[in-house]
């Protein structure tokens, strides 16, 4: 009996690490290369240190997912955590925790290059490669030659910089770009901990988004799930949308738009996102414009219209009760139903999920832990919730965005006729229709 017993578990652990993806377990080489100069002072360094132990704690360490190095650096670089020499989180905490503070200049070019040469290069891993720097003051060598040596090896540089005494030319010549996105300022140490969670959800949008969507000036990360489950090969109709002449598609009952999820998320998704969709339909029944689901057929997410009662629900994983489902039946949602073009957008977190319709937001409601996604099922749109029977609808756009910020630069300018809040056409809508 125990040895029946001891075998199921093995089981479930193998299956739950196998197939359960998403930041904490996205294969990643993450290095840090800390700033040990005499103007950080060994009480700063200790908060750094804390920092770093805070920020591994969000990931699962081990030669399969999350390996952390770390290099610290001052006149010279010094090795102090390889790639791969913790399996563990605990043993890697301990590592960090003993780190004792070095002193001296600031060499920050000299660091990049020996954590390209003596890290990244040497790991076996073909996977997402990531260093993120922290430095307090201007290096005392050239940066740009071993940023760019990194970056052409593949490796996403992050630049974080601590106080006054730091350039910003710097900095952007160290991470990539967009700056926006790649380079952070905070005022002194004890305020790093302010960008915890916002390098933590960096972070893992480099691990689980390796694709970019093209919109207006600029590229997101995030997931085309139109591109991702071939609708411009299964789907025959095409729509044309005045004035933003964009083009939209006409499901019919006949069109199976499923795919595997590993195909479409290989990695999970991000602890955060946006998502977004923009449809009309006749539908009166419920139905799941978008879902994903276990191998045996089992909802994880899913964005739920139900036309008997003219709500809309959301469905995502809880580390309570394997799935939570929160509704929003707000009196504005019933505008979904009235057979004319919409957008919906909703702005999920590890806190909350806040629904928005047609640049409107609608309403936020609080949200359990998830857990990451099994990415052996199946990714579906247009489905009857519970069977395998596609929805008769119209879709123009369906989209995973991995940064939250997305959600205050995404408009409804594909909605034929969209009124800004101003109550006239949007001149932004224009723009965005000429870059693209």
């Amino acid at each position: 009996m125990c040895v029946c017993i001891c075998v199921y578990i093995y089981i479930y652990i193998f299956f739950f690490f196998c197939f359960v993806l998403g930041c904490r377990t996205a294969p990643t080489d993450l290095v840090f290369i800390l700033d040990g100069s005499y103007s950080v002072g060994p009480e700063n360094f200790e908060i750094v240190k804390k920092w770093l132990v805070n920020i591994s704690n969000n990931f699962d360490i081990g030669p399969k997912f999350i390996q952390v190095g770390v290099v610290q650096y001052s006149d010279y670089p010094v090795l102090e955590i390889p790639l791969g020499s913790h399996h563990s989180g605990e043993n890697l905490m301990e590592a960090v925790e003993s780190l004792h503070y070095l002193g001296g200049n600031t060499r920050t070019g000299k660091a990049i290059q020996f954590a390209l040469d003596h890290l990244f290069a040497k790991s076996p891993r073909f996977l997402t490669k990531i260093a993120v720097v922290l430095t307090d003051g201007k290096s005392q060598d050239e940066v740009k030659d071993a940023a760019e040596a990194a970056r052409d090896n593949r490796i996403t540089l992050f630049a974080i910089g601590v106080g006054s005494e730091t350039e910003d030319a710097e900095l952007r010549a160290i991470a990539n770009k967009p700056s926006s996105t790649y380079v952070f300022y905070v005022e002194d140490y004890i305020a790093i901990s302010k960008i915890r969670e916002i390098i933590k959800q960096k972070l893992c949008e480099e691990s689980v988004c390796p694709t970019r969507i093209p919109v207006a000036a600029r590229d997101e990360k995030g997931f085309d799930i139109l591109l991702g489950l071939g609708v411009k090969k299964k789907v025959k109709k095409r729509i044309q949308l005045s004035p933003t002449k964009t083009k939209a598609y006409e499901v019919t009952s006949q069109v199976d738009l499923s795919e595997l999820t590993s195909h479409v998320f290989p990695e999970g998704l991000p602890p955060s996102y946006v998502y977004v969709s923009t449809q009309r339909f006749k539908v009166k029944k419920k139905w799941d414009l978008w879902r994903i689901v276990t191998i045996d057929g089992r909802p994880q997410i899913a964005v739920t219209l139900n036309g008997a009662e003219k709500t809309l629900s959301f469905t995502t994983t809880s580390i309570m009760n394997g799935t939570q489902v929160v509704v929003f039946a707000e009196s504005d949602v019933k505008t979904l139903f009235d057979e004319s073009w919409h957008q919906i957008r909703l702005l999920v977190t590890e806190m909350d999920v806040t629904l928005y319709i047609d640049d409107q937001q609608i309403k936020s409601k609080p949200l359990h832990p998830v857990l990451g996604i099994y990415v052996s099922g199946q990714t579906q749109i247009g489905k009857y919730s519970g069977k395998e029977e596609t929805v008769q609808f119209d879709v123009q756009k369906l989209r995973i965005y991995c940064d939250p910020e997305q959600n205050n630069r995404e408009t409804a300018c594909e909605i034929p006729g969209f009124v800004s809040t101003t109550g006239s056409l949007s001149s932004i809508c224009f723009s965005t229709v000429r870059t693209n």
